[in-house]
C-alpha cells in the first residue's frame, strides 16, 4: 500500500519536473533532485538513521557526499512549497473518491499555523562558539482536516522572523468557498481584510492588541449552548469601512490550560452559519496541533544533524510528504473496514504511528523481493484505479493491529518542595518493590 501510494504521490519524474519549474539558481548536472528527496524520505520514514547513512548505503550515488550536502543546503524555498502543493493535488482526487462528511457543507476548511523547528546540533562553523540554541527556521503550514492532508507550506529560513511576515503568498492564493481557521497571532488588519477581499471566509481568535481597530459594536445576542460552554455574538464594524463582521464569545465551563475562561472569535461567515456552529468549527483548529505532534513522533521531521536552514526545511518538507501518504493509507483502511448499512458502530480509528511501524518493518524487504519495475505503472495510473487498489489491499489489513490505543486522562500530582539531597538520592527498585509487596515502608 505504501509503495502504491508513494508512486501516486511523488514519482521521480514529477519531482524533477517540479524542480525544473521552480528552481532559481540551482540546476541538475549529475545529481537529480529526485535522488535527494528519495534519500531524505528514507530518513523521514525511519528506514535510515541519517542522510549520511542513507547516502553511503545508496548503490549508485553519482556524486560525492560533499556535493550531496551542498545541494541539500541550497534547496530553494519555492521548490519546497511546490512539492507540498503538488503532492496534495495528486493525492486529493484519490482521497475524494472515498466517502467523508465535510465539516461545513459547501466550504473547504483550511487550518493555518506555524511550526518552529527544534534546535539543531552545532556542526556548522558559525554555530560552534554560540552558547544559545541554534534554531534552523520555521514554516507556515496549511492543513485541511476534512481531507487529512497538508496542502501548503511556506518555508521561513530566519527563525526569528515573525510568522505574519510570510503570509502574503497564502493571502494571494485564497479564494471563494474557503474557510480559514487560525489562532490569535493572525488576527491583523492585513490578513483578515486580505482574506475578505479574496472572497474567502475566516474564523480567527481575537488578539488583545493586534486586532483591526473597530468603529462600533452591536448589542450582544444570546446563542445556543455547546459542549464546552455558552455562546453569544455581536456585529462589529471596522474603521476601514468594512461592516457586518461577527464577534463570537464562548464562555467556557472549564478554563483552558492558560487560564482563559472566555474565548473571542472573529468571523465574516454569513448569518446562515450560526454562532454556536462557528464555535464548534473553531475547535477543529486543534487538529493541526495533533498533526504537528505526529510529524515529530511518527516521522523524523526535525533532523538535528542538519543545521543549515534550507537543509532542515527540506527535511520538514519531505516529512510532510510522507505524512500525506500515511494519512491517505489511514483513510483507506478506515474506509475499507467501515461498518456497512445499518450494522451500526463507527469505523476504526487507525493510528498513524502503528502504520509507520509496519512500513518500517516490511518496506525494505519488500523492495528486495519486488524491484522498482514492478511499481512503475502506478505512477501514471488514474486516481480511481489507485483508490480501488488501496481499498483492495486495505481489506487484508487487520485493523486491530494498527488501531489507536487511547489512554485514560493523566492525573496531575503536585510535587512538593524537598531538600536537594533528597532529590538527588537514589534507590534500588528491587528493594522498593519488595517492600511494597510486604506492605511495609
Amino acid at each position: 500500500m505504501a509503495r502504491v501510494a508513494l508512486e501516486g504521490a511523488m514519482t521521480s519524474q514529477w519531482i524533477d519536473e517540479v524542480f525544473a519549474a521552480h528552481r532559481q539558481r540551482q540546476y541538475p548536472r549529475e545529481l537529480l533532485f529526485s535522488t535527494v528527496v528519495e534519500l531524505m524520505t528514507l530518513v523521514s520514514l525511519g528506514l535510515s538513521p541519517s542522510l549520511y547513512a542513507a547516502a553511503t548505503k545508496a548503490k549508485h550515488l553519482p556524486v560525492s557526499l560533499a556535493a550531496l550536502y551542498d545541494k541539500v543546503n541550497r534547496t530553494e524555498p519555492a521548490i519546497l512549497r511546490a512539492l507540498v502543493q503538488g503532492s496534495a493535488q495528486r493525492l486529493e482526487p484519490v482521497v475524494a473518491t472515498w466517502p467523508y462528511a465535510p465539516s461545513l457543507p459547501g466550504w473547504r476548511l483550511r487550518v493555518l499555523d506555524g511550526n518552529h523547528l527544534a534546535p539543531s546540533e552545532k556542526r556548522l562553523a558559525a554555530l560552534r562558539e554560540q552558547r544559545g540554541a541554534a534554531l534552523p527556521g520555521h514554516a507556515l503550514v496549511v492543513y485541511e482536516p476534512d481531507l487529512g492532508l497538508v496542502t501548503d507550506l511556506i518555508a521561513i529560513e530566519d527563525a526569528h522572523a515573525q510568522e505574519r511576515s510570510a503570509m502574503t503568498p497564502l493571502i494571494e492564493c485564497a479564494g471563494a468557498g474557503e474557510l480559514w481557521l487560525a489562532d490569535r497571532n493572525f488576527c491583523t488588519s492585513t490578513i483578515l481584510q486580505g482574506w475578505h477581499q479574496a472572497q474567502a471566509c475566516f474564523i480567527v481568535r481575537e488578539h488583545g492588541r493586534n486586532g483591526p481597530p473597530l468603529a462600533g459594536c452591536g448589542p450582544w445576542v444570546a446563542g445556543a449552548r455547546i459542549e464546552t460552554g455558552r455562546v453569544r455574538e455581536q456585529r462589529i464594524d471596522l474603521k476601514s469601512g468594512l461592516k457586518g463582521w461577527r464577534r463570537i464569545e464562548l464562555q467556557l465551563d472549564k478554563p483552558t490550560d492558560a487560564g482563559d475562561t472566555v474565548i473571542l472569535l472573529w468571523s465574516n461567515l454569513p448569518a446562515a452559519v450560526s454562532a454556536h456552529e462557528i464555535a464548534r468549527l473553531y475547535r477543529k483548529r486543534w487538529r493541526i496541533e495533533g498533526m504537528f505532534q505526529r510529524l515529530e513522533s511518527v516521522l523524523h521531521s526535525e533532523i538535528r544533524t542538519l543545521g543549515h536552514p534550507r537543509a532542515a526545511l527540506l527535511g520538514l518538507t519531505v516529512a510532510v510528504l510522507a505524512y500525506n501518504v500515511l494519512a491517505m493509507l489511514k483513510r483507506s483502511i478506515e474506509t475499507a473496514h467501515a461498518p456497512l448499512g445499518d450494522a451500526g458502530g463507527s469505523p476504526p480509528d487507525i493510528s498513524t504511528y502503528y502504520l509507520a511501524q509496519h512500513i518500517r518493518g516490511q518496506y525494505e524487504g519488500m523492495l528486495i523481493a519486488l524491484p522498482p519495475q514492478q511499481w512503475s505503472h502506478w505512477s501514471d495510473a488514474e486516481p480511481a484505479a489507485i483508490a480501488s487498489k488501496l481499498l483492495e489491499l486495505a481489506r487484508h489489513v487487520d485493523p486491530v493491529q494498527v488501531r489507536t490505543r487511547k489512554r485514560g486522562p493523566k492525573t496531575r500530582k503536585s510535587a512538593p518542595y524537598v531538600d536537594g539531597a533528597v532529590a538527588r538520592a537514589h534507590h534500588s527498585t528491587a528493594r522498593l518493590l519488595k517492600l511494597a509487596r510486604s506492605g511495609t515502608s
